[in-house]
């Protein structure tokens, strides 16, 4: 089959069947020499067709490549992996609902939906290992009744600003109302960790993942390579992604996961809290709507002694901070 015909089998355009060419999630039957042409076999078309039904629930090209290797050996493994994107995709639409409900309260509209929720307790605590590398500990964590913070310093100062990171968010009360006031607050505590860790640490930064817990929504702000899952009903989902050089290849299909695990590089921040003009912060993943009790974790690599601090300035895709796990 020409790569016209196989477009029209498989319902993927020819330029997306060149993409896939180029990750190898997707090559060609044969390619003609003389010509560059690709050709495809009639087989090819179900493994086209289940890409092209992953890609359009929005499953990232690592995903899919995952998704497709286990579709062959072990088909229960494969529906997991799908069935654990859906459940991610499904807690983002339902914080851009309530941030949809804000907007529409703010500007004078009305949702039309009327929804109650039962406030939930949350139990906190919070453990901290130095490990058998550096010979202090960098990591600093917040565990109360409304807040839950973890920081991870590096650098000749980490521990330095990892405090003063935390210090800055642990004062943070939980608006009230609606769910865009709550991520703003977050999010202006963020950058005032920022000013504080180039204050207090020059030369050194911090990650950060916190999360505001006002009885029925949690905000979650995060920089940097900490993490924040959700646990329920025995399932546990990662609710951040790492802002590495590494995991950006893995979201472009450039690298597969097993091989980021053990990649060289893959503690090389692309953001971090360290105080300079260009450094940024983003909330993770808006306000959460939580109708039933879960257990919220954050957690931070352990690292080891670091390598290149990235001074006073945040990382862009070519250059960043390097610091170990």
């Amino acid at each position: 089959m020409t790569i016209g015909e196989f477009a029209r089998a498989s319902r993927l355009s020819a330029k997306a069947l060149r993409r896939y060419d180029e990750l190898g999630l997707l090559p060609p039957a044969r390619v003609d020499a003389y010509t560059g042409y690709r050709y495809y076999a009639g087989a090819q078309v179900e493994r086209a067709r289940l890409v092209a039904w992953l890609r359009r629930i929005g499953m990232p090209l690592a995903g899919v490549r995952d998704v497709c290797a286990l579709h062959g050996t072990d088909p229960g493994a494969a529906a997991r992996a799908v069935r654990a994107h859906w459940a991610r995709v499904e807690a983002e639409t339902a914080e851009r609902r309530d941030l949809a409900a804000s907007l529409l309260d703010r500007l004078g509209g009305t949702t039309g939906v009327t929804t109650t929720v039962r406030p939930h307790a949350l139990l906190a605590a919070a453990l901290s290992e130095r490990g058998r590398v550096r010979e202090t500990q960098q990591d600093r964590a917040h565990a109360g009744p409304r807040l839950l913070a973890v920081a991870d310093g590096y650098g000749p100062a980490g521990d330095l600003a990892a405090t003063a990171a935390l210090a800055a968010v642990s004062g943070l009360l939980a608006p009230g109302g609606r769910a865009g006031d709550l991520l703003n607050a977050l999010e202006d505590a963020v950058r005032r960790a920022d000013a504080e860790v180039g204050a207090a640490a020059p030369g050194s930064g911090t990650t950060l993942t916190a999360g505001v817990w006002t009885g029925s929504r949690l905000a979650l702000a995060h920089v940097g390579d900490g993490r924040a899952y959700l646990l329920r009903d025995g399932a546990l989902v990662r609710l951040t992604r790492d802002h590495t050089a590494v995991q950006a290849r893995v979201d472009a299909g450039e690298l597969a996961p097993a091989e980021a695990a053990a990649h060289p590089d893959r503690a090389l921040l692309l953001r971090a809290l360290d105080g300079g003009a260009r450094a940024r912060s983003e909330p993770a993943r808006g306000a959460a709507r939580t109708t039933r009790p879960a257990s919220w974790r954050t957690s931070c690599p352990r690292a080891r002694p670091v390598r290149r601090p990235c001074g006073g300035r945040s990382a862009g895709p070519t250059s960043g901070c390097r610091r170990g796990r």
